[in-house]
């Protein structure tokens, strides 16, 4: 970590928050928190430059005009890509993954290029995704079925330097017809699960923090309600 205190970058906050994907910031301080790690967070709204100096970052979901913003404040302020390319983590969520890639395409056809810290474009799908989205996880030290709620219309195209998060069980996911959702490149992924994602699956979080701090483990937790939650998404998810 960069300091004794675990820095949690909550990134654009005010254009980037449509879903509640906030609370994943929530979701890794408190988890940190409850292991009596010291942790914060850092909220980078419009009026702030984006720092490199933090330990991890999330980003959340967003509509059309929202994403422009948010691709020209990271442009104007590359906080972000120089923590990346230094290895810090990075969660992006939904329309966050497109503002990462090389362009995102609107729904009015309009092409609006992106930050490139992703390799990856995006462009509309004929039909809109929505529902419960079951996946399994193709990243080095996740086991457990990953899930969220995925409401999108975008169809995600990965580049050769980009890998999938994971692979579809149940839902539409990455909507390029290839069985895959949510991408990883380098220390920095992306999915389109809400949920928020990190609260329904805390392996996903725990790995973010252990990324973060750099460590190969934590010590666990057990939460009870919070495997409940878990059963009972899963369930929905394969039911749908």
């Amino acid at each position: 970590m960069s300091e004794s205190t675990l820095r949690i970058g909550l990134v654009l906050p005010d254009v980037m928050g449509t879903y509640g994907d906030g609370g994943n910031a929530l979701v890794l301080r408190q988890r940190a928190l409850m292991r009596g790690i010291d942790a914060e967070i850092v909220q980078i709204t419009l009026d702030d430059e984006v720092p490199d100096s933090l330990d991890v970052y999330t980003l959340g979901g967003a509509e059309d005009y929202a994403q422009r913003l948010a691709t020209r404040h990271l442009t104007r302020y590359p906080g972000l890509q120089r923590a990346a390319a230094a290895g810090r983590p990075v969660l992006a969520i939904c329309a966050a993954i497109q503002v990462l890639g090389h362009w995102y395409e609107t729904s009015a056809g309009e092409r609006v290029e992106g930050i490139s810290l992703f390799d990856l474009t995006t462009a509309p799908q004929a039909t809109r995704s929505i529902g419960e989205l079951v996946t399994e996880p193709a990243v080095d030290g996740l086991q457990a079925p990953l899930s969220g709620f995925e409401n999108h219309r975008g169809g995600t195209t990965l580049g050769s330097d980009a890998r999938p998060l994971a692979r579809v069980r149940h839902g539409v996911g990455n909507g390029v017809g290839d069985g895959t959702e949510g991408v990883i490149q380098g220390t920095a992924l992306g999915t389109y699960m809400h949920g928020p994602a990190l609260a329904r699956n805390p392996e996903l979080a725990d790995h973010l923090l252990q990324r973060a701090m750099g460590v190969d483990s934590l010590s666990p937790l057990h939460l009870p309600q919070v495997e409940r939650l878990r059963k009972e998404r899963l369930a929905a998810g394969r039911r749908g």
